[in-house]
């Protein structure tokens, strides 16, 4: 069987590392998973020539919207956050799933490591995918109290109808980064969706900080974070990948197998 992870850019991508490792830990001898370079204009056209020996793809920047698109289905969570990070093909059908809200809250909630609790205030920055998919697992949390914190207000259309369906009213403050530190001054746990070192500069004097950036890491922004417990995008990376793996395999992702095969500084 075959899965893969699809994106652009993709060459910086550790899912082959964290699959492949889940594959050797539950004896599946003849699995194999890979990256391909995909935009959303050609996600249509990779999904509509796989064959039957696929079992299902991941997919990152920039495909977590048109991801849904392309499904037959499209799960609860999913559909609540308007974003998917895998499909899952079986019996000729393509499932759309969002393990990126499992992979938030377990990183968050781990009491080792976060331990962030109902209640608090919380603080997302950007607007993409990602950042929906940051609402719904702050949801899951229970933390209602959010502001999200984004440099186009009027680029907001797609988080705005995510914060509907999930019943929750954030307040959402364009022009980041102007303010951007006061409004992170005191809150719970902070959350940047932003890519690459897009939140370079900014100062997050929070009690816990979520950078989903992990290459190169620590990022700017989390080596900046003053007193913070700093969580790494690894670490939601590691679970939202083991959630991927039980849908695509049938089996539990084998966490700490796939946390060995992560890059050393990132496995304590």
């Amino acid at each position: 069987m075959r899965a893969a992870v699809l994106g652009s850019p993709i060459a910086h991508s550790l899912s082959p590392a964290l699959h492949t490792a889940a594959y050797a830990a539950l004896g599946l001898a003849g699995w194999h998973y890979g990256r391909h370079e995909c935009d959303e204009a050609g996600l249509p056209g990779f999904v509509a020539g796989l064959g039957p020996e696929w079992a299902g793809l991941s997919l990152t920047m920039p495909l977590k919207r048109v991801a849904l698109e392309v499904a037959d289905e499209v799960a609860p969570l999913a559909a609540a956050t308007g974003a998917a990070n895998t499909l899952v093909l079986r019996d000729g059908r393509r499932v759309a799933h969002n393990t990126d809200v499992h992979g938030i809250v377990a990183a968050l909630s781990d009491p080792g490591r976060a331990g962030v609790r109902p209640g608090g205030r919380a603080v997302v920055l950007g607007a993409g995918g990602t950042a929906q998919a940051a609402l719904a697992a702050l949801t899951t949390l229970g933390v209602s109290d959010v502001d999200v914190l984004v440099r186009d207000a009027a680029r907001t259309g797609e988080l705005r109808a995510t914060a509907e369906r999930l019943g929750v009213a954030p307040r959402i403050t364009g022009g980041l980064p102007d303010g951007a530190d006061e409004l992170m001054d005191g809150a719970d746990v902070v959350i940047s969706t932003l890519p690459g070192d897009a939140a370079a500069g900014l100062v997050a004097r929070a009690a816990v900080v979520l950078d989903v950036v992990y290459a190169p890491w620590p990022t700017a922004f989390a080596a900046a974070a003053a007193g913070a417990r700093v969580v790494s995008g690894l670490e939601m990376l590691l679970h939202q990948a083991a959630a991927q793996v039980e849908l695509m395999t049938g089996e539990p992702g084998p966490v700490e197998a796939m946390r060995a095969a992560l890059p050393g500084t990132v496995r304590a």
